[in-house]
C-alpha cells in the first residue's frame, strides 16, 4: 500500500533505538524525510547513519538533532530547523517504576515535564502550522497502561493518562476539519530497553529472577511473545498515512491481546 506521504517531513522524538527508531524507520521507507532526536549523541548518530543507509542515495534525508526534547532547550534545537513538520512523532522515555510511597513531588513533576507537557509543547508548535497547510499527522506513544494500569508504573499511569485526556479534546477541535489528524499509540510489551528495566523491577519486586519473570510475561500475552519495534514502526507509519485520515482522537493499543477489555 502508498500511504501517499513520501516527501513530506516528520519529527521523530526519542528515536535513536527502540520503538522511536522503529517509527523513524518506517517512515524513512516511505519516502518521509526524517528529523531525529535523542538524548545520546553517539546512538543517535548510529541510527541516522543507518536510516540514511535504507533511504539510499536518492532517498528522503535524514537529519539527527542530539538534544533532550523535554527541556526548553531541547525543543529550539528542534525548532531551529523550522516548524513546518508534516507529521510529528511525541516519544519520550518512561519514568522509572517503584512504588509510589517512594516518590516525592520532585519525581511527578519530571514524570509530567516529560509525558505530559512535552507532547503538548510539540503540538502546540507545529498543529497551527499543519492546520494552515491541510495536512497534519501527530502520533503520541504513550502505553498500554493507559488502559490496564501498572501497578509499578505509576508516574508513567497518571502522566501518560493526562496527556490523553488533553489529547481527546484537542483532536475534536477545528483542526480535524483542517486535515489534522492526532492520535495515541499504547504500545503493550515491545522487545527494548525500558521492558528489561521494568522486568528487572518486577523481578526485584517478587524476588524471583528476571529469566523468570521475563518468560511469564509472555505466557501471558495471548499472542505469546513480545512485539518488535518494527511492527510497532507499520503501525505508526500508517497512523501518518493519507488513509488515516478519517481516524482522529484514538487510542490504537498495540499488545498482542494482552488487554482483556471488550471496548
Amino acid at each position: 500500500m502508498d500511504l501517499g506521504i513520501a516527501g513530506k517531513t516528520a519529527l521523530v522524538c526519542g528515536a535513536s533505538k527502540g520503538l522511536g527508531y522503529g517509527c523513524a524507520e518506517a517512515l524513512v521507507r516511505e519516502g518521509v524525510n526524517v528529523v531525529i532526536v535523542a538524548r545520546g549523541a553517539e546512538a543517535l548518530d548510529a541510527a541516522a547513519k543507518k536510516l540514511t543507509e535504507a533511504a539510499g542515495p536518492s532517498g528522503p534525508f535524514v537529519k539527527p538533532v542530539a538534544a533532550d526534547i523535554t527541556t526548553e532547550a531541547g525543543r529550539a534545537a528542534v525548532f531551529a530547523l523550522g516548524h513546518d513538520f508534516d507529521i510529528v512523532v511525541t516519544n519520550a522515555g518512561g519514568p522509572p517504576p517503584g512504588d509510589f510511597r517512594n516518590w516525592d513531588r520532585e519525581a511527578w513533576i519530571k514524570a509530567v515535564d516529560a509525558n505530559m507537557l512535552t507532547p503538548i509543547e510539540l503540538i502546540k508548535a507545529t498543529v497551527d502550522g499543519m492546520a494552515q497547510r491541510g495536512f497534519g499527522r501527530i502520533v503520541n506513544i504513550t502505553s498500554s497502561s493507559v488502559k490496564s494500569p501498572i501497578d509499578i508504573l505509576g508516574l508513567s499511569n497518571g502522566a501518560r493518562s493526562g496527556l490523553t485526556g488533553f489529547v481527546a479534546g484537542v483532536a475534536r477541535t477545528s483542526v480535524a476539519a483542517q486535515g489534522v489528524t492526532i492520535n495515541n499509540l499504547l504500545p503493550g510489551s515491545f522487545e527494548t530497553d525500558r521492558l528489561k528495566g521494568t522486568m528487572a523491577g518486577a523481578a526485584q519486586k517478587s524476588g524471583q529472577d528476571f529469566d523468570t519473570v521475563w518468560e511469564a510475561r509472555k505466557k501471558n500475552i495471548p499472542a505469546k511473545r513480545f512485539g518488535n519495534p518494527a511492527e510497532f514502526g507499520a503501525i505508526c507509519a500508517f497512523l501518518c498515512s493519507m488513509q488515516a485520515g478519517y481516524m482522529t482522537g484514538q487510542n490504537v493499543l498495540a499488545d498482542g491481546g494482552a488487554y482483556p477489555g471488550t471496548y
